[in-house]
């Protein structure tokens, strides 16, 4: 009989004995650790940012925010007399309009009319006092990437087929997030993009075996763990900046069954391959992932060269133009 009662208090007490451990560990972990990890969503990058000319060919363009900020973009006409498609350019962080020209300068040369747009306190768009953008897409990012969509459905010259997007880095996760429930967005390419706790996790993981010398402890903890911890840091440094931190990966889930080419490079020491292998691992069929050896981030173009862009244009061809006839 007093077996039976003891194992009954034992099965009545050790779960709640893991919860408590598990709550006491929640607040040790974001009192002493999450202020480390959360850095990264408040310090600037060191990037290089791109800046293009203006082609004496492009159609400078202009359109409202949801909020009726101005934002202000570009239309680059195919010289190619039956036009193949229109293409959507994702900018990378901080970049103006006319970066896109290194990157889609074949595409209008094979049939595809090109339009990008300059968000929110970026490039000549107009500027949200209330907000200072970064390198992690925002509500606000997807919201002007809503309003660019928007833009290209009331053009005169509208393709009733729809677009297909091209996003660099951060340019490429607000873009996704955007076309998630529009289907007017076909098919994507993406390079260099990245989820929100698809990096958070491993970064809380790397600074907490920094800062936490109890090595066995680091086992038991697992994932889903230190994400929970985060969604909550994340939230608090979201009200900090008046926005909220967006779900790349949910949105990534959403996209099928619309073709979707994620393209990374090897190198990149700042959103790990692994990291973007997680981007894609959320993503439905049909998808692919192209890992560019020997390129650091947003250098896959600049490393692949010729066989970069003839993936980017069959991509089109094959999902964009064929996919209409």
């Amino acid at each position: 009989m007093n077996w039976l009662i003891t194992g009954i208090v034992l099965l009545i007490w050790i779960p709640v004995a893991i919860a408590i451990l598990l709550t006491v560990l929640y607040f040790v972990l974001s009192h002493l650790y999450v202020e480390h990890v959360l850095r990264i969503f408040v310090e600037k990058p060191i990037f290089v940012i791109p800046r293009g000319e203006r082609p004496t060919d492009a159609e400078d363009v202009e359109f409202k925010s949801y909020d009726g900020l101005t934002l202000r973009g570009g239309y680059l006409r195919t010289p190619v007399p039956t036009r193949k498609g229109v293409i959507w350019f994702g900018l990378e962080y901080g970049a103006n309009r006319w970066s896109c020209m290194s990157y889609v300068g074949h595409l209008l040369d094979a049939g595809y009319d090109v339009f990008t747009a300059e968000l929110r306190n970026q490039g000549d768009s107009d500027a949200d006092p209330t907000y200072e953008p970064l390198q992690w897409v925002t509500d606000k990012d997807v919201a002007d990437c809503k309003s660019a969509i928007d833009y290209l459905k009331k053009r005169s010259d509208v393709d009733p087929r729809g677009v297909g997007f091209y996003g660099i880095s951060k340019g490429g996760g607000a873009g996704i997030v955007a076309a998630a429930s529009d289907p007017f967005v076909r098919c994507a390419i993406t390079d260099g993009a990245f989820g929100t706790y698809s990096v958070l996790v491993p970064y809380m993981r790397y600074w907490f075996s920094i800062y936490n010398t109890h090595y066995m402890l680091h086992g038991m903890l697992k994932p889903w763990y230190y994400g929970l911890v985060g969604k909550d840091g994340l939230k608090m440094v979201g009200k900090e900046r008046g926005v909220t931190y967006v779900k790349v990966e949910a949105a990534a889930r959403k996209f099928a069954p619309r073709p979707w080419l994620i393209i990374h490079g090897e190198k990149d020491s700042y959103i790990r391959p692994s990291m973007a292998k997680a981007l894609y691992d959320a993503a439905r069929e049909p998808k692919d992932f192209w890992l560019v050896s020997g390129a650091r981030h947003n250098q896959a173009l600049e490393v692949a060269g010729e066989e970069y862009t003839r993936r980017v244009r069959e991509f089109f061809d094959g999902c964009l133009a064929e996919a209409s006839r």
